[in-house]
């Protein structure tokens, strides 16, 4: 078992359920305009390249619709309102925060949800556990996952380097953006997407439950 010092965690899919959430913010945005809503189902494999991505693939046409700006801007200022409605940790994952903490270990979150809703879910679900959580904000040059901006970013505001850090996600996404990132990959099956798809994408630990985080 190797030591690490560092763990850098996604947000939705990982730390947080968010999903109903998601859903209900697309879907308030898609029929605000006349389009068709989607299933839970659809929204778990629309997630997971940030926000904007994800109304690309709920929004027929994408950002080809006349109307996709519109309900983009309405999506963000219904989940900015309503994105506590439903989310919430999933089962023992602020107990595994804790003993981390507990153990001396630097923890932070990177995202590709917009910085603010980022900034406050960890704020108000991991307020003493969570060093640092960086969401996306390519404005200031930092690039959404699967770039290794982000994680890069993580590292330097809590003043560490990369060398014994692990990065915790739930997707083909965080795959990425470890190997891009040059660190070793924890995928958790509890998320938004199975083992089978994230073997494919080259995924080689699991952690079934938080607390097998603990002895990875």
């Amino acid at each position: 078992m190797k030591e690490y010092n560092t763990y850098i965690f996604d947000l939705d899919g990982t730390l947080l359920n968010t999903l109903t959430d998601l859903a209900t913010s697309v879907n308030f945005a898609l029929r605000s305009y006349g389009m068709p809503e989607h299933s839970i189902e659809d929204v778990r494999l629309f997630v997971g390249n940030g926000v904007k991505m994800l109304m690309k693939r709920a929004v027929p046409g994408g950002e080809e619709n006349p109307l996709f700006e519109e309900a983009f801007q309405t999506f963000r200022e219904h989940y900015l309102q309503h994105s506590l409605d439903t989310t919430c940790p999933y089962e023992g994952i602020t107990q595994l925060l804790e003993e981390l903490k507990l153990r001396g270990k630097h923890l932070a979150v990177v995202s590709n949800k917009f910085y603010l809703a980022t900034q406050e879910l960890c704020k108000h679900f991991f307020p003493q556990t969570i060093q640092v959580a960086i969401g996306e904000h390519e404005v200031e040059g930092i690039r959404r996952k699967p770039a290794p901006d982000t994680v890069m970013e993580a590292l330097r505001q809590m003043g560490v380097s990369k060398e014994n850090a692990v990065y915790v996600g739930d997707s083909d996404v965080d795959i990425m953006t470890a190997r891009n990132a040059g660190i070793p990959c924890i995928s958790v099956l509890w998320g938004f997407r199975d083992r089978e798809f994230l073997e494919k994408n080259g995924a080689t630990t699991f952690a079934v439950a938080p607390r097998d985080i603990l002895s990875i």
